[in-house]
Protein backbone atom coordinates (compact mmCIF):
# COMPACT_ATOMS: atom_id res chain seq x y z
CA UNK A 1 0.00 0.00 0.00
CA UNK A 2 2.97 2.30 0.50
CA UNK A 3 3.35 2.77 -3.27
CA UNK A 4 -0.20 3.99 -3.95
CA UNK A 5 0.36 7.63 -3.06
CA UNK A 6 3.15 8.26 -5.62
CA UNK A 7 1.05 6.57 -8.32
CA UNK A 8 -2.00 8.70 -7.53
CA UNK A 9 0.22 11.80 -7.47
CA UNK A 10 1.61 10.91 -10.91
CA UNK A 11 -1.88 10.47 -12.40
CA UNK A 12 -3.10 13.72 -10.83
CA UNK A 13 -0.13 15.62 -12.30
CA UNK A 14 -0.86 14.24 -15.78
CA UNK A 15 -4.55 15.10 -15.47
CA UNK A 16 -3.78 18.69 -14.40
CA UNK A 17 -1.22 19.18 -17.19
CA UNK A 18 -3.61 17.73 -19.79
CA UNK A 19 -6.55 20.03 -19.03
CA UNK A 20 -4.32 23.11 -18.66
CA UNK A 21 -2.65 22.40 -21.98
CA UNK A 22 -5.86 21.61 -23.85
CA UNK A 23 -7.68 24.67 -22.53
CA UNK A 24 -4.81 26.98 -23.32
CA UNK A 25 -4.43 25.48 -26.82
CA UNK A 26 -7.98 26.57 -27.70
CA UNK A 27 -7.26 29.99 -26.19
CA UNK A 28 -4.06 30.24 -28.29
CA UNK A 29 -5.81 29.41 -31.56
CA UNK A 30 -8.37 32.18 -31.00
CA UNK A 31 -5.78 34.65 -29.71
CA UNK A 32 -3.24 33.92 -32.45
CA UNK A 33 -5.84 34.66 -35.10
CA UNK A 34 -6.91 37.82 -33.24
CA UNK A 35 -3.39 39.33 -32.99
CA UNK A 36 -2.35 38.00 -36.43
CA UNK A 37 0.62 36.11 -34.98
CA UNK A 38 1.82 33.12 -36.98
CA UNK A 39 4.20 32.27 -34.12
CA UNK A 40 1.33 31.94 -31.63
CA UNK A 41 -0.79 29.91 -34.06
CA UNK A 42 2.18 27.63 -34.75
CA UNK A 43 2.69 27.21 -31.01
CA UNK A 44 -1.01 26.41 -30.65
CA UNK A 45 -0.69 23.62 -33.23
CA UNK A 46 2.34 22.32 -31.35
CA UNK A 47 0.39 22.53 -28.07
CA UNK A 48 -2.46 20.59 -29.66
CA UNK A 49 0.01 17.78 -30.30
CA UNK A 50 1.16 18.10 -26.70
CA UNK A 51 -2.46 17.85 -25.51
CA UNK A 52 -3.00 14.64 -27.47
CA UNK A 53 0.28 13.33 -26.08
CA UNK A 54 -0.65 14.26 -22.52
CA UNK A 55 -4.06 12.65 -22.90
CA UNK A 56 -2.40 9.46 -24.11
CA UNK A 57 0.06 9.59 -21.22
CA UNK A 58 -2.74 10.13 -18.72
CA UNK A 59 -4.52 7.02 -19.98
CA UNK A 60 -1.36 4.92 -20.14
CA UNK A 61 -0.25 6.08 -16.69
CA UNK A 62 -3.65 5.05 -15.28
CA UNK A 63 -3.41 1.74 -17.14
CA UNK A 64 0.06 1.10 -15.71
CA UNK A 65 -1.37 1.05 -12.15
CA UNK A 66 -3.70 -1.89 -12.81
CA UNK A 67 -2.98 -5.21 -11.12
CA UNK A 68 -1.12 -8.02 -12.93
CA UNK A 69 -3.14 -10.39 -15.09
CA UNK A 70 -2.54 -13.83 -16.57
CA UNK A 71 -1.35 -12.19 -19.80
CA UNK A 72 0.67 -9.36 -18.19
CA UNK A 73 2.18 -11.10 -15.16
CA UNK A 74 4.38 -8.09 -14.31
CA UNK A 75 1.37 -5.77 -14.44
CA UNK A 76 1.01 -2.76 -16.73
CA UNK A 77 3.94 -0.62 -15.60
CA UNK A 78 5.59 -0.76 -19.01
CA UNK A 79 2.49 0.93 -20.47
CA UNK A 80 3.80 4.07 -18.75
CA UNK A 81 7.12 3.54 -20.54
CA UNK A 82 5.22 3.23 -23.81
CA UNK A 83 3.69 6.62 -23.02
CA UNK A 84 7.17 8.09 -22.55
CA UNK A 85 8.23 6.68 -25.92
CA UNK A 86 5.17 8.07 -27.70
CA UNK A 87 5.65 11.48 -26.07
CA UNK A 88 9.29 11.61 -27.05
CA UNK A 89 8.49 10.82 -30.69
CA UNK A 90 5.65 13.37 -30.81
CA UNK A 91 7.91 16.04 -29.32
CA UNK A 92 10.58 15.13 -31.87
CA UNK A 93 8.12 15.61 -34.73
CA UNK A 94 6.78 18.79 -33.13
CA UNK A 95 10.30 20.22 -32.87
CA UNK A 96 10.92 19.49 -36.56
CA UNK A 97 7.65 21.28 -37.39
CA UNK A 98 8.63 24.34 -35.33
CA UNK A 99 12.08 24.47 -36.95
CA UNK A 100 10.48 24.37 -40.39
CA UNK A 101 8.08 27.19 -39.46
CA UNK A 102 10.89 29.28 -37.95
CA UNK A 103 13.02 28.98 -41.11
CA UNK A 104 10.01 29.98 -43.21
CA UNK A 105 9.44 33.06 -41.04
CA UNK A 106 13.10 34.07 -41.37
CA UNK A 107 12.92 33.79 -45.16
CA UNK A 108 9.59 35.63 -45.37
CA UNK A 109 9.24 37.90 -42.27
CA UNK A 110 5.77 38.98 -41.12
CA UNK A 111 4.74 41.69 -38.66
CA UNK A 112 2.38 40.97 -35.78
CA UNK A 113 0.43 42.83 -33.10
CA UNK A 114 3.21 43.36 -30.56
CA UNK A 115 0.87 44.37 -27.70
CA UNK A 116 -1.35 41.32 -28.24
CA UNK A 117 1.72 39.10 -28.34
CA UNK A 118 2.91 40.57 -25.04
CA UNK A 119 -0.37 39.76 -23.27
CA UNK A 120 -0.50 36.21 -24.61
CA UNK A 121 3.18 35.66 -23.83
CA UNK A 122 2.66 36.55 -20.16
CA UNK A 123 -0.32 34.20 -19.93
CA UNK A 124 1.62 31.49 -21.78
CA UNK A 125 4.58 31.66 -19.39
CA UNK A 126 2.29 31.54 -16.33
CA UNK A 127 0.03 28.68 -17.48
CA UNK A 128 2.73 26.48 -19.00
CA UNK A 129 5.16 27.37 -16.22
CA UNK A 130 2.71 26.11 -13.61
CA UNK A 131 2.12 22.87 -15.54
CA UNK A 132 5.87 22.33 -16.02
CA UNK A 133 6.46 22.93 -12.29
CA UNK A 134 3.83 20.33 -11.41
CA UNK A 135 5.34 17.73 -13.75
CA UNK A 136 8.94 18.45 -12.67
CA UNK A 137 8.14 16.86 -9.30
CA UNK A 138 7.22 13.57 -10.96
CA UNK A 139 9.38 10.49 -10.43
CA UNK A 140 8.45 8.38 -13.44
CA UNK A 141 10.23 8.55 -16.77
CA UNK A 142 6.91 9.38 -18.40
CA UNK A 143 6.50 12.47 -16.21
CA UNK A 144 10.09 13.57 -16.87
CA UNK A 145 9.60 13.32 -20.65
CA UNK A 146 6.35 15.30 -20.41
CA UNK A 147 8.10 17.95 -18.32
CA UNK A 148 10.28 18.59 -21.40
CA UNK A 149 7.13 19.05 -23.47
CA UNK A 150 5.98 21.74 -21.06
CA UNK A 151 9.44 23.27 -20.64
CA UNK A 152 9.61 23.70 -24.40
CA UNK A 153 6.33 25.62 -24.21
CA UNK A 154 7.60 27.82 -21.35
CA UNK A 155 10.81 28.67 -23.20
CA UNK A 156 8.89 29.26 -26.40
CA UNK A 157 6.57 31.72 -24.65
CA UNK A 158 9.56 33.36 -22.95
CA UNK A 159 11.02 33.95 -26.41
CA UNK A 160 7.73 35.43 -27.61
CA UNK A 161 7.65 37.63 -24.49
CA UNK A 162 11.14 38.98 -25.19
CA UNK A 163 10.36 39.53 -28.85
CA UNK A 164 7.07 41.28 -28.07
CA UNK A 165 8.91 43.69 -25.74
CA UNK A 166 11.52 44.44 -28.42
CA UNK A 167 8.79 44.92 -31.03
CA UNK A 168 7.23 47.58 -28.82
CA UNK A 169 10.32 49.67 -29.59
CA UNK A 170 11.41 48.49 -33.05
CA UNK A 171 9.89 46.26 -35.70
CA UNK A 172 12.34 43.35 -36.17
CA UNK A 173 10.12 40.57 -37.61
CA UNK A 174 12.90 37.98 -38.02
CA UNK A 175 13.79 38.09 -34.31
CA UNK A 176 10.85 35.90 -33.23
CA UNK A 177 11.60 32.93 -35.52
CA UNK A 178 15.35 33.21 -34.86
CA UNK A 179 14.86 32.86 -31.09
CA UNK A 180 12.32 30.09 -31.57
CA UNK A 181 14.83 28.23 -33.72
CA UNK A 182 17.57 28.41 -31.05
CA UNK A 183 15.22 27.29 -28.25
CA UNK A 184 13.77 24.42 -30.30
CA UNK A 185 17.25 23.13 -31.18
CA UNK A 186 18.15 23.15 -27.48
CA UNK A 187 14.97 21.27 -26.56
CA UNK A 188 15.53 18.85 -29.45
CA UNK A 189 18.95 17.98 -28.07
CA UNK A 190 17.41 17.09 -24.69
CA UNK A 191 14.57 15.15 -26.31
CA UNK A 192 17.09 12.97 -28.16
CA UNK A 193 18.82 12.20 -24.85
CA UNK A 194 15.49 11.30 -23.21
CA UNK A 195 14.51 9.12 -26.15
CA UNK A 196 17.82 7.29 -25.91
CA UNK A 197 17.19 6.64 -22.21
CA UNK A 198 13.66 5.45 -22.97
CA UNK A 199 14.83 3.09 -25.73
CA UNK A 200 17.49 1.60 -23.43
CA UNK A 201 14.88 0.82 -20.77
CA UNK A 202 12.35 -0.34 -23.39
CA UNK A 203 14.96 -2.80 -24.71
CA UNK A 204 15.68 -4.02 -21.15
CA UNK A 205 18.99 -2.24 -20.68
CA UNK A 206 20.28 -1.90 -17.13
CA UNK A 207 18.96 1.14 -15.20
CA UNK A 208 21.56 3.77 -14.40
CA UNK A 209 20.51 4.27 -10.76
CA UNK A 210 21.44 0.70 -9.71
CA UNK A 211 24.97 -0.75 -9.89
CA UNK A 212 24.74 -4.47 -10.71
CA UNK A 213 28.43 -4.98 -9.92
CA UNK A 214 28.04 -3.48 -6.45
CA UNK A 215 25.08 -5.79 -5.73
CA UNK A 216 27.08 -8.82 -6.84
CA UNK A 217 29.99 -7.82 -4.58
CA UNK A 218 27.63 -7.47 -1.60
CA UNK A 219 26.14 -10.90 -2.22
CA UNK A 220 29.58 -12.52 -2.62
CA UNK A 221 30.50 -11.31 0.88
CA UNK A 222 27.72 -13.44 2.38
CA UNK A 223 29.11 -16.62 4.01
CA UNK A 224 28.71 -19.79 1.90
CA UNK A 225 28.17 -17.86 -1.38
CA UNK A 226 30.82 -19.13 -3.80
CA UNK A 227 29.80 -17.38 -7.03
CA UNK A 228 26.95 -15.88 -9.07
CA UNK A 229 25.84 -16.56 -12.63
CA UNK A 230 22.94 -15.82 -14.96
CA UNK A 231 22.51 -12.40 -13.31
CA UNK A 232 20.11 -9.97 -14.99
CA UNK A 233 18.93 -6.48 -14.11
CA UNK A 234 16.37 -4.43 -16.02
CA UNK A 235 13.65 -1.86 -15.43
CA UNK A 236 9.90 -1.99 -15.97
CA UNK A 237 9.38 1.76 -16.35
CA UNK A 238 12.59 3.54 -15.33
CA UNK A 239 11.53 3.61 -11.68
CA UNK A 240 10.69 0.02 -10.71
CA UNK A 241 13.35 -2.59 -11.44
CA UNK A 242 13.68 -6.38 -11.73
CA UNK A 243 16.67 -8.44 -10.58
CA UNK A 244 17.40 -12.15 -11.04
CA UNK A 245 20.46 -14.25 -10.28
CA UNK A 246 21.67 -17.78 -9.51
CA UNK A 247 23.85 -18.34 -6.44
CA UNK A 248 26.37 -21.18 -6.31
CA UNK A 249 26.81 -22.13 -2.64
CA UNK A 250 29.82 -23.67 -0.93
CA UNK A 251 29.20 -26.90 1.03
CA UNK A 252 26.60 -26.22 3.72
CA UNK A 253 25.83 -28.32 6.76
CA UNK A 254 22.05 -28.04 6.91
CA UNK A 255 18.94 -26.27 5.63
CA UNK A 256 19.24 -23.54 8.27
CA UNK A 257 22.49 -22.31 6.71
CA UNK A 258 20.81 -22.08 3.29
CA UNK A 259 17.88 -20.16 4.79
CA UNK A 260 20.34 -17.76 6.43
CA UNK A 261 21.96 -17.09 3.05
CA UNK A 262 18.55 -16.36 1.53
CA UNK A 263 17.59 -14.01 4.36
CA UNK A 264 20.83 -12.04 3.99
CA UNK A 265 20.29 -11.71 0.24
CA UNK A 266 16.75 -10.44 0.87
CA UNK A 267 18.13 -7.76 3.19
CA UNK A 268 20.43 -6.59 0.39
CA UNK A 269 17.52 -6.53 -2.07
CA UNK A 270 15.53 -4.23 0.26
CA UNK A 271 18.12 -1.47 -0.30
CA UNK A 272 17.16 -1.14 -3.96
CA UNK A 273 13.97 -0.11 -5.88
CA UNK A 274 13.16 -3.64 -7.03
CA UNK A 275 9.58 -4.35 -8.00
CA UNK A 276 10.47 -8.03 -8.29
CA UNK A 277 13.52 -10.19 -7.70
CA UNK A 278 14.24 -13.91 -8.07
CA UNK A 279 17.18 -15.60 -6.33
CA UNK A 280 17.96 -19.20 -7.31
CA UNK A 281 20.27 -21.10 -4.91
CA UNK A 282 22.32 -24.10 -6.01
CA UNK A 283 24.59 -26.36 -3.97
CA UNK A 284 28.18 -26.83 -5.10
CA UNK A 285 27.53 -30.17 -6.83
CA UNK A 286 24.43 -28.93 -8.66
CA UNK A 287 24.25 -27.57 -12.20
CA UNK A 288 21.29 -25.49 -13.41
CA UNK A 289 22.15 -25.94 -17.06
CA UNK A 290 22.36 -22.18 -17.63
CA UNK A 291 25.77 -21.49 -16.11
CA UNK A 292 28.01 -19.82 -18.66
CA UNK A 293 25.15 -19.04 -21.07
CA UNK A 294 24.51 -15.39 -21.98
CA UNK A 295 26.82 -14.19 -19.24
CA UNK A 296 27.85 -10.50 -19.00
CA UNK A 297 31.26 -9.82 -20.53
Amino acid sequence: MAHNHPHQHSNKNLKTAFFLNLGFTVFELIGGYYVNSVAIISDAIHDLGDSLSLGTSWYLDHKSKQSPTQVFSFGYRRFSLLGALINGLILLLGSIFVINEAIGRIISPESSNATGMLVFAILGVLVNGYAAWKMSKGKTLNERVISWHLLEDVLGWAAILIVSIVLQVKDVPYLDPALSLVITLYILWNVVKRLKETFVIFLQGEPRDVDRGAIEQEILKIPHVKSLHHTHLWSLDGEHHVFTTHLKLEPIADLDEMLEVKNQVKEIMKKYPFEHYTIETEIDTESCGLEGKHEHR
